[in-house]
C-alpha cells in the first residue's frame, strides 16, 4: 500500500505523541481529531494491512483495531473509502 496519503494527514498538525496516548482520555483527544482527518480510511487500512498494535490510527484505538482484525479474520469486515 502507497503511504502518500499520509502528507495529508491531519496528525500532521500535533506531536506524535497525542496518537500513542498513555490513558483514555488521550484516546478520545487522538479520535477527535481522526474524526477531521481527510486519510482516516486509508491511515485505518495501513494499520490493519500492517498490524499496527500501538497508538490510535484512522480514529481507532489498538483494542478497536485487534476487534477489526479479529472480524477479517473471520471474513466479516472490510475496510472501504467514504
Amino acid at each position: 500500500m502507497s503511504t502518500e496519503w499520509m502528507a495529508d494527514g491531519k496528525c500532521r498538525e500535533y506531536p506524535a505523541a497525542t496518537f500513542f496516548p498513555q490513558d483514555g482520555v488521550g484516546v478520545i483527544k487522538a479520535q477527535r481529531i481522526c474524526a477531521e482527518c481527510p486519510v482516516a480510511t486509508a491511515c485505518l487500512e495501513y494499520a490493519l494491512d500492517n498490524h499496527v498494535d500501538h497508538g490510535v490510527w484512522g480514529g481507532k484505538s489498538e483494542r478497536e483495531r485487534r476487534r477489526l482484525q479479529r472480524a477479517r479474520r473471520r471474513g466479516t469486515l472490510t475496510v472501504r473509502a467514504n
